[in-house]
């Protein structure tokens, strides 16, 4: 299901958001009591919530006292094995106020390439869901390999969004929207709606500025499209700007799903 009209998302039956390492981790940790928030009031007025949200390792990090990103494997997986408890913990620690109960959903792309992993995983999220549980979708990173990574969580979260048949996805980023070339330069022209099927090659995409994320603009517009094939909108702005998104307001970039 897509939706007609961007306001529509504010009385969506299924919405699945997606925050990135750097906008809940670090310094930004104080970011998660606002997500937490605008999740519960949409929930509130009857919205079905997903959340898919990366920084295990980017949390593992100071509690091991590493200051960056280590390049083997073996640390990262220690690091979200360590990060990944913490990071729900202070979930919940938000959530408490509005008496919902988080369920951690860790997923490697095996388990939603194969036809019996992945119903299971559809299985699983819904019935979380109907017990009224907010499923917390991250890779299973502790287990992943090179080989079996989804990449990023922009993928992911469009892959979660298409398996629930969601009505949108929204990607919350540390930048408000996509622009034709890197927001920080002269000229930077926001783009407030893409419609399906629309060649985006003109736009200058980068990768992430941050040393803890695995994405940027770049990593979205392809989660976008893989999204919008299935059949889903997709709403790109900032984790400041995800109450306003969740309530249908024109923020952000607006990609039009397929019919």
């Amino acid at each position: 299901m897509n939706l007609n009209q961007r306001a529509q998302i504010a009385t969506a039956k299924r919405v699945v958001v997606k925050v990135g390492s750097s906008s809940i981790s670090g310094e930004n940790e104080g970011n998660i009591p606002m997500l937490v928030e605008a999740l519960a009031q949409s929930h509130r007025r009857g919205v079905e919530i997903i959340l898919v949200s990366s920084g295990a390792i980017a949390t593992g990090m100071p509690l091991l006292g590493l200051t960056s990103k280590p390049d083997d494997l073996p640390t990262s997986q220690a690091l979200a094995a360590v990060g990944q408890s913490r990071l729900i913990a202070r979930y919940q620690a938000s959530l408490e106020s509005f008496d919902w109960i988080a369920g951690q959903v860790l997923l490697t792309s095996e388990d939603l390439a194969g036809e019996e992993t992945r119903n299971n995983a559809k299985d699983a999220i819904n019935r979380l869901v109907e017990l009224g549980v907010l499923p917390i979708v991250n890779e299973n990173d502790t287990v992943a390999t090179a080989e079996i990574r989804f990449g990023d969580n922009d993928r992911l979260a469009a892959l979660v969004a298409v398996l629930l048949e969601a009505d949108a996805l929204v990607l919350l980023s540390d930048i408000d929207a996509l622009y034709n070339m890197p927001p920080q330069l002269a000229g930077a022209t926001k783009i407030s709606e893409v419609a399906y099927g629309q060649d985006l090659s003109h736009v200058e995409t980068g990768g992430t500025s941050t040393g803890v994320g695995t994405g940027g603009a770049v990593t979205k517009v392809a989660a976008a499209k893989l999204a919008t094939d299935g059949g889903v909108d997709v709403i790109l702005t900032s984790v400041g700007q995800v109450s306003d998104a969740l309530e249908g307001q024109s923020v952000g970039t607006w990609f039009r799903a397929r019919s």
